[in-house]
């Protein structure tokens, strides 16, 4: 039997990114033999992760790397945040993005056997970070964005990488490209245009917006206030030509019924067709990039803003940590609390 030497518990824990112990109990149960106590503790690391996979991670950080005409924003989850502050957890999320960016997978499947910088599949990484950190590490989404020779990336992260975004522009730099990435991580829409809002979903969230008026409409009753007007439409895939040609000629009847001068109406008419346009697409203002107030310059949309620039925005991906993931009322955290209380008598 080979002495387990500190020499040798260095070299192991440099390999496997095991903890000390654990490398210096391998290397007593394979007798020094390093290549038998790396399998070892992958065996070990793997039925440690099996048994953490049931467990909900929620946290983590976004990563975001750019290769060429690529760049890829990725999610990756560990149970705390502390844990998403570790360094291991760092380096494994941003060297998870540049090899997504490098290997442009097309799933999920594809993206975990690629191979990282150690050699190891993308999956048997975040098997073998689970087991040395302690908790569960997943692996849980990735966006690829492609652009042309003539198009830029924006590429930020925000509130230390819990936000990620990259947007695609066209006609601009890198500066107003990330500058419109930052607008996407602040606002948060969820796709480019209204063209890509589904029929049902607008007359819904239109529904939500009336219902909110209806109850603003009793408070402002209790204090005297006059009523705020229900919304029609809430998306400009609900404005035909026909709704619009209506509401001008509504704007008109009402200029004349005030007695305005027809000769001064052309100046007055654009403003309120800006202000009926406004006050019916709320629902794409609340998720489509291109009808929102610029963060940049609340005189425009976002679309005013890149058109006025000669700007076109193409694409883009935004990633927040743990959206869409329902937190377990008896999370790691909470079963930490109860473990700690229980050694302590409480």
């Amino acid at each position: 039997m080979a002495e387990i030497t500190a020499k040798l518990v260095k070299e192991l824990r440099e390999k496997s990114g095991a903890g000390v112990m654990d490398a210096k109990k391998a290397l007593v149960e394979t007798e020094g033999d390093i290549e038998k106590a790396i399998e070892l503790l992958r065996e070990k690391g793997m039925a440690k992760a099996a048994k953490k996979a049931d467990r909900v991670a929620a946290e983590g950080l976004t990563g975001v790397y750019v290769a060429g005409n690529f760049a890829a924003v990725v999610e990756v989850n560990a149970e705390t945040d502390f844990v998403a502050k570790n360094a291991q957890f760092v380096d494994l999320v941003n060297e998870t993005a540049k090899v997504i960016a490098e290997g442009k997978p097309a799933n999920n499947e594809e993206a975990l056997a690629l191979t990282m910088g150690s050699g190891e599949t993308l999956e048997a990484s975040y098997v073998n970070a689970t087991a040395t950190i302690g908790e569960k590490i997943s692996f849980r989404r990735f966006a690829l964005l492609e652009k042309t020779d003539n198009q830029v990336f924006g590429a930020y992260q925000h509130n230390g990488g819990r936000i990620g975004v990259i947007s695609v522009i066209e006609g601009g730099d890198e500066s107003l490209a990330k500058q419109v990435s930052m607008h996407i991580a602040a606002m948060k829409p969820t796709v480019l245009s209204y063209t890509e809002l589904d029929e049902q979903f607008v007359k819904d969230e239109l529904a939500q917006l009336n219902h909110k008026i209806e109850q603003d409409n009793e408070s402002r009753a209790m204090v005297n206030k006059p009523a705020l007007p229900f919304l029609q439409y809430g998306s400009k895939a609900q404005l035909t030509d026909e709704v619009i040609a209506a509401a001008e000629e509504a704007i008109k009847a009402e200029l004349a019924a005030e007695g305005k001068p027809e000769k001064i109406w052309d100046k007055i008419i654009p403003g309120k067709m800006d202000r009926f346009m406004l006050d019916n697409t709320q629902v794409d203002q609340a998720y489509t990039l291109l009808a929102q107030v610029y963060i940049m310059d609340d005189s425009k949309t976002v679309e005013a803003y890149l058109d006025s620039v000669n700007a076109k925005a193409i694409e883009f991906a935004r990633f927040e940590v743990g959206e869409g993931i329902e937190k377990a009322s008896n999370d790691f955290e909470a079963e930490v609390a109860a473990t700690m209380a229980a050694a302590l008598g409480k």
